[in-house]
């Protein structure tokens, strides 16, 4: 599958939709990966935050995101938005308090107006979890990302980056091959979503260029740290704010 193509004409939301009913068992069998985001979550700076704080989680998928934010910051008023339709469907299933909603849009069609309709204001924060190496404009989508925070407001990305490492580029594939690929072709009938995944993550941004993208996207405050375990310099949380007084 062509990455690029596959974004831009929307093949990667249609498969996660067909994948959606198996989605979660999928991200069971990863060793950490709701404690990872966790630990993204945690990088939020919660104790920063407003008492009653309203963030934003885009990509948030059948919501393992919305859940790892709401463990975090369980005062929080969450917005979770994605373009799967199924992956929707799969998180409005779950339960959850009267503080979280779920809404399809696609982030680079969203503006500060539909944040605050949905949020009671602009956003304290903006979390997207696997979310902006499947955005077709990365930089169009940070920018969308930054302007939906209120100034001095977080963004955080929770996002595979292995172009800066051989070593990490040699495990993720030796794990694509023998695990997430056939355990996807498995569980779905069909492994062209999970092919994507592995190819999209050896062709997206190294640790170093994301943090670059981030910096003129008009982020400040910018920094990286990894996630531990075997995803060790394959997982990593990126971080950066809007500036004060920004308009």
């Amino acid at each position: 599958m062509d990455t690029t193509r596959a974004k831009q004409d929307g093949e990667v939301t249609e498969g996660f939709d067909l994948a959606a009913a198996v989605y979660d068992r999928l991200v069971a069998g990863s060793p950490g990966y709701h404690a990872h985001l966790r630990i993204s979550a945690r990088r939020l700076d919660p104790g920063a935050l407003s008492p009653e704080p309203r963030i934003l989680d885009l990509g948030c998928g059948t919501g393992a995101s919305t859940a790892a934010l709401l463990d975090t910051v369980p005062s929080a008023r969450i917005v979770g938005a994605d373009a799967s339709a199924g992956m929707l469907d799969a998180a409005r299933a779950k339960s959850w308090p009267d503080t979280v909603s779920f809404h399809r849009a696609r982030v680079e069609d969203l503006t500060p107006e539909w944040a605050a309709e949905r949020l009671g204001g602009p956003a304290d924060a903006v979390f997207g979890a696997y979310l902006i190496r499947n955005c077709p404009d990365p930089d169009r989508a940070l920018a969308v990302m930054r302007d939906l925070l209120r100034p001095g407001g977080r963004l955080v990305l929770h996002e595979y980056s292995v172009a800066d490492s051989a070593a990490a580029r040699t495990v993720w594939t030796a794990v694509c091959r023998a695990v997430i690929i056939p355990a996807g072709r498995a569980l779905s009938g069909d492994d062209a979503l999970f092919r994507y995944l592995w190819r999209s993550v050896l062709e997206f941004d190294g640790r170093r260029a994301l943090l670059a993208r981030m910096r003129r996207a008009g982020l400040v405050s910018v920094a990286s740290a990894p996630m531990p375990g075997w995803q060790y310099g394959i997982t990593h949380t990126f971080a950066g704010a809007r500036p004060e007084g920004a308009r």
